[in-house]
């Protein structure tokens, strides 16, 4: 088991090598990460994953030789334990689904701040899943739309009343604020509130509560 004196593993791929190498550049500047590969394609990314075996990958989805949906395919079933986080640009959102459903545990926008990108390191290497946390409404529901469910493993937990009408209203996008007005709760009694939520379900920020709300029927956009 990683430990704090024991950074994990990852590979980078991109087929944009001023990216990769700037992406690469941050990467070795975080203490919890240490860079063991890069790779410019997906079939690069299977020979390298085989080799030095890292415990996470994170990928570009769109490279040439073989694009990062087959190559995740692919390393899922020689390595199922690896956590894998797709880059994407903001305009990808089938794409993000498709790497999703091929096994990729979380994703990141390319521009993504160094704080982002530890913690979804630290979420897909403990089997988590990470959602951005730029993430659109329409790429929300389409994720949990979709047959990408990081909730088959744990225990479906029981929400209070409170618990529920607290998730509608992040789904919403109230503030803590103004959902302390609605539910007639101090904010910092609310801020516990979502805490306790994101623990109960294992999310990391407000688009996990709302994909996972979406998927068990918790909370419905209205058209």
């Amino acid at each position: 088991m990683t430990t704090a004196y024991s950074p994990i593993d990852v590979i980078l791929a991109d087929d944009h090598e001023i990216f990769r190498d700037g992406f690469a550049v941050m990467l070795n500047k975080i203490p919890e990460i240490n860079l063991v590969g890069e790779a410019s394609n997906g079939e690069e990314l299977i020979r390298l994953m085989r080799t030095l075996k890292p415990e996470v990958i994170v990928t570009d989805i769109k490279m040439p030789k073989m694009d990062g949906i087959e190559a995740t395919k692919q390393i899922r079933k020689e390595f199922p334990t690896v956590g894998i986080i797709a880059l994407s640009m903001f305009d990808e959102e089938d794409l993000i689904v498709d790497m999703l459903e091929a096994g990729a545990k979380g994703y990141l926008l390319k521009n993504a701040h160094k704080n982002e990108i530890i913690a979804a390191v630290k979420s897909v290497y403990k089997d988590e899943p990470y959602y951005c946390r730029d993430t659109t409404d329409k790429l929300a529901q389409m994720i949990a739309k979709s047959s990408f469910n990081p909730y088959k493993k744990i225990e479906k937990p029981e929400f209070s009343k409170k618990e529920i009408d607290i998730i509608r209203l992040i789904c919403q996008e109230c503030s803590n604020k103004e959902i302390s007005s609605q539910v007639s709760l101090s904010k910092r009694t609310v801020e516990g509130y979502r805490e306790k939520i994101l623990e109960k379900i294992n999310a990391k920020n407000s688009i996990g509560i709302v994909v996972y709300a979406i998927k068990n029927k918790i909370f419905e956009y209205r058209k």
